[in-house]
């Protein structure tokens, strides 16, 4: 386990406390289309108000690179926040360091929120620059980090302010960490571990890994692609990592030779275009055309996939089976979803999933509720399942 401080441990009445949340949540046509990590970090911000904190809230929105893009604004998200925070006060600033800033900030009482504005429109803040967390920590005298999911980078937000200040993670933050190693340190065999998502290579360590832990690896969406084709399948024009070969029969190696089995799709959904409305058909993974497009895993895979699930105690997902944004291509994510959360609630599973995109589609389909333990977390969550170090965690190791 992991040591860092507490909230609870920590005083924070008439302390002005910097929150570094993740509130990166997809935006379409100016909605939110899934608040899932707003409402995660509600609990630490309420706590904090509550207990009159002045509660000084940062985050990062999209990939800005430095530049100032209205439509990556934390603005957009101040009423949503609001709404989920009820009578206490949020407010927004329209830049994150600076004499403005200062004022907006001495102008909060304490027992209110100030939001401000995207960290990312400072090149700084990715470049861990010191002057930038410098200028940030000037703002409070306590730092708060409930962004697991951003704490496998070493940006300036992450592990600058808190080299500083007197820091410790949040409720959202410390849920994760003790859940994550509590449910994986407990995890019982045989483990089956489904990884979906759309490339191979950011997912190349992960699957090493699990090669030498997992008794099974599903292997789903474009990242199967990969490994269908350097097994000499035709995968049509379909999305493949195609100079990646080698690398994909050296992970299927490595899982034979710790006796791990990877599962592959038996069928697959089908379309000559992909776009919404497109015709579709299913057909046998040998009997793929030159001009078809993999999009979903089809019955027969997820029939298999079920059956195999009910043999395991133990299930960590990560990244989707199909583009499951677009249906009917989210079938084969949410059939297994449901199978999952039945052997769940039988207490027959004990089932960890983690990423956006899954958790998203667990969402959609009602399911989150149902499994052992969502985490909010993509990239951190696939680095702490490797077993590497966060930089956001070791930050708030110092006691």
């Amino acid at each position: 386990m992991p040591n860092f401080n507490r909230l609870k441990d920590c005083v924070v009445t008439n302390k002005n406390v910097i929150l570094r949340v993740d509130i990166n949540v997809p935006i379409v046509n100016g909605k939110i289309e899934d608040d899932t990590r707003i409402k995660a970090v509600i609990p630490t911000l309420k706590y904090l108000a509550q207990n009159k904190a002045k509660v000084i809230v940062i985050s990062h929105f999209g990939r800005p690179e430095g530049k100032v893009e209205a439509s990556m604004s934390i603005g957009q998200l101040v009423a949503r926040v609001q709404e989920l925070l009820g009578s206490i006060k949020v407010s927004f600033v329209d830049d994150c360091i600076g004499e403005k800033v200062q004022k907006a900030v001495l102008a909060t009482n304490y027992g209110e929120v100030i939001m401000l504005e995207n960290l990312r429109f400072y090149k700084q803040e990715t470049k861990n620059d010191a002057e930038f967390s410098r200028e940030l920590a000037a703002l409070g005298n306590l730092y708060v980090n409930d962004a697991f999911s951003c704490s496998h980078r070493a940006h300036a937000s992450i592990t600058g302010i808190p080299a500083i200040l007197k820091s410790c993670a949040g409720f959202l933050m410390e849920s994760e960490l003790d859940n994550l190693t509590n449910l994986l340190e407990n995890a019982k065999k045989p483990m089956m571990a489904v990884v979906g998502g759309a490339k191979v290579s950011t997912k190349i360590d992960l699957l090493n890994s699990l090669a030498t832990k997992a008794q099974t690896i599903v292997v789903g969406g474009g990242m199967a692609n990969s490994l269908l084709y350097a097994l000499g399948k035709n995968i049509g024009k379909s999305l493949c990592e195609k100079e990646l070969k080698d690398t994909a029969l050296k992970i299927i190696e490595t899982a034979k030779n710790h006796g791990c089995k990877i599962i592959l799709p038996l069928d697959a959904i089908v379309v000559k275009k992909f776009e919404a409305g497109a015709a579709h058909e299913t057909v046998g993974i040998d009997d793929v055309k030159d001009d078809d497009i993999i999009l979903d895993i089809g019955s027969a895979s997820i029939k298999n996939l079920s059956e195999e699930l009910k043999n395991h105690k133990t299930l960590l997902w990560n990244g989707p089976l199909g583009a499951f944004e677009i249906k009917p291509f989210n079938l084969g994510t949410e059939a297994l979803g449901k199978v999952a959360a039945q052997l769940t609630s039988e207490g027959k599973l004990l089932s960890i999933a983690g990423g956006g995109d899954v958790v998203s589609a667990l969402n959609t389909a009602n399911l989150c509720d149902q499994f052992t333990y969502i985490s909010t977390a993509g990239g951190a969550f696939l680095e702490w399942l490797e077993g590497k170090e966060l930089p956001g965690v070791r930050a708030l190791n110092r006691l």
